[in-house]
């Protein structure tokens, strides 16, 4: 079983900056993709970005695209999303996940593993 820890959420003001970061229990590390999800209150999760095994493709929601950037350290077994230019509307759980497989999805049904979400609010 892949454990997950995120880190980093917290609050900030809009234009503001934050860098999650999800250390991952796996031996195996870079044969997953792993995918950064949120989930607003009274909403469904939804996709914000995936980086492949290797970290040379990523893939990213549009409403973060060019604001977001997720990499990759598999020596440290670890992810991260930097979140730049903020928005409230960015304001919700962010959740790190894990997917045994070559190919990126988007959909959170596609992927196995979760961590425990960390909470990122964005003040107006």
């Amino acid at each position: 079983q892949v454990q997950l820890v995120e880190s980093g959420g917290g609050l900030v003001q809009a234009g503001g900056s934050l860098r999650l970061s999800c250390a991952a229990s796996e031996r195996s590390f870079n044969n997953y993709v792993m995918g950064w999800f949120r989930q607003a209150p009274g909403k469904e999760r939804e996709f914000v970005a995936a980086i492949s095994w290797s970290g040379g493709s990523t893939y990213y929601a549009d409403s973060v695209k060019a604001r977001f950037t997720m990499s990759r350290d598999n020596a440290k077994n670890t992810v991260y999303l930097q979140m730049n230019s903020l928005k409230p509307e960015d304001t919700a759980v962010y959740y790190c996940s894990a997917r045994r497989s070559l190919t990126i999805s988007t959909s959170p049904n596609a992927y196995a593993h979760w961590g425990q979400g960390t909470q990122v609010t964005v003040s107006s």
